[in-house]
């Protein structure tokens, strides 16, 4: 019985040991039928205890690719990866190609400090029920992405985004943050006397706060870092209220991680934090 209880104290502190976080690089194979039946794939893996998502680029070359979004599930125990793809966000491949909507299942190992994802794909032609011929992958855990590394944003902000005309901006780069937890959170605040300073927020010119008033409440923004790939958040004064210049203390939280940072931001020049994630050594 004191056998039984210790395995069931200990087993908590190793089912979430796995982090699959990251960039994921290497190889897709097609069986006959396919456009090529070799490719180039790279994943961009957000993941958590309770989900998986992120993005996949399957690519020829670097201008020769079709980008997706993904959801997914992991195994601890048995190591099992299933990937299923959603979404075309971007398509730049020859006319007589099409875009696969496919479906990863895949085992993770790590042996002598290589990581990797091994298995099979299946899938389908986009807007179409025509099975893609399947293939094979091999991935290896990599530092640097090919591409960029991708910032959730919303489809609201995203069409905004499209026709907004920022005036351009001197950038005033205030400090640079390294953090070792990919899931980064920045609550924004008035910094003195609540006087109406409206700010709009970017991260790697990707639109995430947009006309916002600052208050004693917070404005949250969350996004994933990858390693490898700088972060930098700009805080543009959309107005000064009405106490010159445009002032917000951004609160940075990230894992045990905490910090005050106070910016200020005029018409001539916007506020700048750059972010770096360096994960913790296994």
């Amino acid at each position: 019985m004191r056998f039984i209880l210790l395995f069931f104290l200990l087993s908590p502190l190793c089912i979430y040991a796995d982090d699959l976080n990251g960039i994921w690089k290497g190889i897709l194979t097609q069986e006959s039928g396919g456009c090529y039946p070799r490719y180039s794939l790279e994943l961009q893996i957000n993941f958590t205890e309770d989900q998986i998502t992120g993005k996949v680029y399957d690519y020829y070359d670097t201008t020769q690719f079709v980008k997706l979004s993904f959801t997914g599930r992991y195994n601890q125990v048995t190591k099992r990866l299933v990937l299923i793809e959603n979404k075309v966000l971007q398509s730049h491949i020859p006319l007589d190609c099409v875009p696969c909507i496919k479906t990863y299942e895949l085992i993770y190992s790590n042996k002598n400090n290589e990581e990797t994802l091994q298995g099979d794909w299946k899938g389908h032609v986009e807007k179409g029920l025509l099975a893609c011929p399947p293939g094979k992958i091999l991935l290896k855990k990599a530092e640097f992405s090919d591409f960029p590394a991708d910032i959730d944003q919303s489809d609201e902000l995203a069409e905004l985004q499209k026709t907004l005309l920022l005036k351009p901006r001197e950038v005033d780069l205030k400090k640079t943050i390294v953090v070792d937890s990919s899931r980064i959170k920045l609550d924004f605040y008035d910094d003195a006397e609540i006087d109406n300073d409206t700010i709009t927020v970017l991260v790697n010119n990707m639109l995430l706060l947009y006309r916002q008033c600052l208050t004693a409440k917070p404005l949250s923004i969350y996004f994933r870092a990858f390693p490898g790939t700088e972060y930098e958040v700009v805080m543009y004064a959309d107005n000064l209220g009405t106490i010159p210049p445009n002032t917000a203390l951004m609160v940075v939280t990230a894992g045990a991680q905490k910090l005050d940072v106070y910016l200020s931001s005029t018409e001539q020049k916007s506020a700048a934090v750059r972010f770096v994630y360096k994960p913790k050594p296994h």
